[in-house]
Formats: C-alpha cells, sequence, structure tokens
C-alpha cells in the first residue's frame, strides 16, 4: 500500500489559561501537523510541538522542513516500510527531533490503521493504565492551593508543581500543598534547571519528609556531572528531562547513575522509535520511566501514551499536554477516568480528525 499524498501545515492554538515555569511563561502554542494519506483512503496524522529552548527547533523550521523535497518524495513509497523510512528521515534531519517526531508519528498511525491494530499492540502492550499528574505552574501559595483545589475535584490523584525561581516560596508551597491535602494527593516538582546544587539540597532537606514523589531536571544542562557527587537516594529520586534528549545521553547518563528517572518526551528524542531506544537502555539498567510531554495536541499526547504503555518499565506518566488547549485537530485518542489515561484499542492511535 502506497503513500498518495503528504500535507503538512502550522496552527497556532490558544491555551485555556497562561502559565509560567522556570524560563518562560506559555498563553498559546504552534504546532505542527503531518497528514500522509495512502492509496485506500487511510490518513495517518503525526504532530509537532518542539521546544526550542530544550532542542534548537521551533516550529517554524519544522514545517519547512516537512515540506522538503525529503518529505515528499516519500509519495509512492510502500506504508509497510515505514520503519526504513523512519530511518532515513532520522539519517536526513540529525537532531531535528520535532520534525522526525511528526514523521515517526504519521507513518505509525497510518500503517497500524492499515493493519487494523492500534500502535500498543504493534509492539506489546506492557501497563494497562496510569494515572498522569497534572502541572501547576509557578505562582504564590494561594493560587497553588486553589489549582490543587480545583484538580482534586476533576479526580486528578497526581500534581506536577512547577519550581525553580525562588527556593524559600517553593519550598512554602510544597508544604503547604502536603499540610492542606494531607496524602490525598501525590506531589511531584519540576523545578526546569532552576536550581543550584545548594538549592536543590536545600529543598529536599526541607521537604524529605514531606513524602515527595521526584523531582524533575532541577539543575541546568551541562551540569549534571554536579550531582555526581549526591548520594545515592537522592539522585534515585532526580529525573532527567531536558539533559536527556536520545539514547545517547541515556548511556552517558547510565553509566554514571547521573539520574534515578529518565523523562522520556517524543519531542526531544524525535518519536517512537527513538523513544523505544531510551526506554531499551533504561529497562537493562533498572532505571524507571516517567513519559512527559509539552503543550501539544492529542495526535502526539497519545503517540506518547501507546508508546508508555509498551515498554515495562514505565512506572510515571505527566501527559497532561493537551488538557489546556482551547481547541484541537483531533479528539477522543484516550479517554480520561479519575485521572487515569486509557486508550481506547481502536487502529493506529485511535483518534478521530474533528
Amino acid at each position: 500500500m502506497k503513500i498518495l499524498e503528504i500535507r503538512a501545515y502550522l496552527k497556532k492554538l490558544s491555551l485555556t489559561k497562561p502559565y509560567t515555569i522556570a524560563y518562560d511563561t506559555m498563553t498559546d502554542v504552534e504546532l505542527v501537523f503531518l497528514e500522509m494519506t495512502l492509496e485506500n483512503g487511510i490518513v495517518g496524522i503525526g504532530s509537532a510541538s518542539p521546544a526550542e529552548a530544550v532542542i534548537g527547533e521551533n516550529s517554524q523550521q519544522t514545517y519547512r522542513n516537512l515540506q522538503s523535497d525529503f518529505v515528499q518524495n516519500l509519495v509512492g513509497r510502500d506504508i509497510r516500510h515505514f520503519q526504513q523510512i523512519i530511518f532515513e528521515a532520522q539519517q536526513y534531519f540529525p537532531l531535528l527531533a520535532g520534525t522526525q517526531a511528526a514523521i515517526d508519528i504519521a507513518l505509525h498511525d497510518a500503517f497500524c490503521k492499515f493493519i487494523d491494530i492500534p500502535v500498543v499492540d504493534f509492539y506489546g502492550q506492557k501497563i494497562s493504565s496510569l494515572p498522569t499528574s497534572v502541572t501547576i505552574g509557578i505562582m504564590d501559595v494561594n493560587e497553588t492551593l486553589e489549582e490543587a483545589r480545583n484538580f482534586e475535584q476533576l479526580g486528578f490523584k497526581i500534581l506536577k508543581v512547577k519550581t525553580g525561581l525562588d527556593i524559600d516560596t517553593d519550598i512554602e508551597r510544597i508544604v503547604k500543598l502536603r499540610e492542606v491535602f494531607n496524602n490525598r494527593l501525590k506531589i511531584r516538582v519540576d523545578a526546569n534547571q532552576g536550581y543550584s546544587i545548594n538549592d536543590l539540597l536545600k529543598f529536599f532537606k526541607a521537604t524529605k519528609d514531606l513524602d515527595i514523589e521526584l523531582i524533575e531536571q532541577p539543575i541546568l544542562v551541562g551540569k549534571e556531572a554536579e550531582l555526581d557527587a549526591l548520594d545515592e537516594d537522592i539522585r534515585k529520586a532526580i529525573a532527567g528531562d531536558e539533559s536527556l534528549k536520545n539514547a545517547k545521553y541515556a548511556i552517558q547518563f547510565a553509566n554514571t547513575k547521573t539520574f534515578g528517572i529518565y523523562n522520556i518526551k517524543l519531542m526531544k528524542c524525535g518519536g517512537i522509535v527513538g523513544a523505544k531506544e531510551i526506554a531499551s537502555v533504561a529497562q537493562h539498567v533498572g532505571i524507571d520511566l516517567f513519559w512527559g510531554c509539552n503543550d501539544e495536541s492529542i495526535v502526539s499526547i497519545t503517540a506518547a501514551l501507546h508508546a508508555a504503555y509498551s515498554c515495562p518499565n514505565t512506572k510515571y506518566i505527566d501527559l497532561d499536554g493537551s488538557f489546556d488547549l482551547a481547541e484541537d485537530l483531533v479528539k477522543n485518542g484516550f479517554s480520561l477516568e479519575d485521572g487515569y489515561m486509557k486508550m481506547n484499542k481502536k487502529a493506529g492511535f485511535g483518534f478521530e480528525k474533528i
């Protein structure tokens, strides 16, 4: 079955509300979509939400890449060779993870629709469902508590609290959350590279009895060696995110045992194939997986969910990136029940174009 047509387009989507992290404030997101139509009318859909600050690629670059002769020359290729096409795309667009991800996701969707199975079944489903965390941006204590109350009322059980601008306020927010909600909510922390080692140690000391599940990427990319001197019980609770771009970094940090948890984002590693490479490295050295996202369409969030549930060492998911979009181009990629994300088991990724 040959690829008949390929179309890429940009779409700027507003967020329902702005939020702040350690190095930026977001009010909207510009996403790239890629549609691959097969001879029999099947349409595989991919999407990218590249984070320029992390991978050095923005959505405008991704869009231009997807209009290139290389991509257009995929017309006429047999969809049954989709893994070879992904390999060729990785070679042609090295270090352009957003471009790779859009191609990878669209090809997976088209191929698995063609053979009429969900993508997760192509790889073998290992996880039935997990609760996702939901993100609270950087805000004052009272706003943080109000956000947490709203999320609890919606059925969510896990908060991921953004920190990294002021260590004392960060500690106060976490202390108050635990005081108000006791153990009804699990708490994760994401400092987005906002801490020094001294800040990190201060945070751990102040919150060590508050049952913090993990802390994500506390220090700057390039400063990872500073973590190696910390006690193992601290490093085991730290998830590498911006530092962990592909399998090469996964191997490097596995050798030094820098991070006890690996955060995988399809937009960092170029899609499902790159994600599975990181997951395999982590599995062989006993590192748990934490699947994350940017502000993304249901397209790529669902793709990440399929990849996550195909890996036996998946322990955490933070796939809330489509929740705050004011609009999207697809629907029904997954169901959400009391914070648990479940796939619908339809062919491909199972979402429907609106």
